[in-house]
């Protein structure tokens, strides 16, 4: 994805991905299938969100906005599931509302 990418100019689908991390913000999106590149939401991925005694467990505050510019770490996760067409992601980790790492199932070569 190149110049600016805002949540607006999305895919439903990532949209929903992008919101899904916004909600959580901190935790994990497990088993998320991926069909020509675009996140699938049925079966549901299961998440698991991290509560933190004493913090901030509420969303993202940008999950309450229509549009935004997009972080550079969730271009590059939607970047990923381009080049990855079908697969299952096993595990996003989400900090902050922004994917932190994720683990792709792959066959082996």
């Amino acid at each position: 994805m190149t110049g600016t990418v805002t949540k607006a100019t999305l895919s439903p689908q990532r949209k929903r991905l992008v919101e899904l991390m916004q909600g959580l913000n901190f935790g994990r999106i497990e088993r998320l299938v991926v069909r020509d590149g675009e996140p699938v939401f049925d079966p549901p991925p299961q998440v698991l969100r991290e509560f933190r005694p004493g913090g901030d467990n509420a969303g993202r505050p940008e999950s309450r906005l229509d549009d935004f510019e997009l972080k550079r770490d969730v271009l590059e996760l939607l970047d990923h599931l381009e080049s990855l067409g079908n697969a299952t992601i096993q595990l996003i980790e989400v900090k902050h509302g922004l994917p932190f790492k994720a683990l792709v199932e792959e066959a082996a070569a």
